[in-house]
C-alpha cells in the first residue's frame, strides 16, 4: 500500500530507538499497532457498509424490474386480454340509433371533427406578374427560388453528326 522496502524500514527503526529510546520503545510500538488496528476496523467498517448499500441498490433495481415484469406479465394474462376483446367487440357491434340522422355539429371543432364528403382537387392558379416579380426579387439576392435537377440532353435529342465531320476528327 506504502511501497515501503526493508532498508526503509531498518531506517524508521535505528531513528526511532535513537529518539524514543530502548526503554519506552516496546509501549511505543504498542500504542502504533493498537492505532493501526483500529484504523483497519474503521476502513473495514465503512467498506462493508459502502458494499451494503450497493447491494440494497441493486436489490432496488432488482425489484423495480421485478414489479414492472409482474404488472406486464397481469395485463397480459388471458382474462384481461378475453375481457378487451370482448369489450372491443361489443362496442364495435353496438348500432344504437343507427336509424335517427346524426345531429348538426354545434360548434367549429365539431364540424372539423365531422365526416365531410370528398374534396376534389382543383388546377393550380395561372402565374400572374407578381409572380415573376417575386422570382426576379429572388434571383438579384441570387437565392434560388427552387431546387430542380438539371436536365441532360439524351443521345436521342443530340443530333446525329456528318459523317464527313467524323472523318475528319478521326484523321486529325
Amino acid at each position: 500500500m506504502f511501497d515501503i522496502g526493508w532498508s526503509e524500514l531498518v531506517v524508521i527503526a535505528v531513528v526511532a530507538l535513537i529518539a524514543i529510546g530502548p526503554k519506552e520503545l516496546p509501549g511505543v510500538l504498542r500504542m502504533v499497532g493498537q492505532w493501526m488496528g483500529k484504523a483497519r476496523k474503521m476502513a473495514a467498517e465503512f467498506q462493508g457498509q459502502f458494499q451494503e448499500a450497493m447491494r440494497e441498490a441493486e436489490m432496488a433495481d432488482l425489484k423495480k424490474s421485478f414489479d414492472e415484469v409482474k404488472e406486464t406479465a397481469t395485463a397480459l394474462s388471458p382474462a384481461n386480454v378475453m375481457t378487451s376483446l370482448q369489450k372491443d367487440v361489443n362496442d364495435a357491434l353496438q348500432i344504437g340509433d343507427i336509424d335517427k340522422p346524426a345531429a348538426a355539429p354545434a360548434n367549429d371543432a365539431q364540424v372539423a371533427g365531422a365526416i365531410s364528403e370528398p374534396v376534389t382537387p382543383t388546377t393550380p392558379a395561372a402565374p400572374t406578374p407578381e409572380t415573376f416579380v417575386e422570382a426576379e426579387a429572388h434571383a438579384a439576392v441570387s437565392e434560388p427560388l427552387a431546387i430542380t435537377r438539371e436536365v441532360q440532353p439524351t443521345p436521342q435529342d443530340v443530333a446525329p453528326a456528318a459523317p464527313d465531320i467524323l472523318k475528319d476528327a478521326k484523321a486529325s
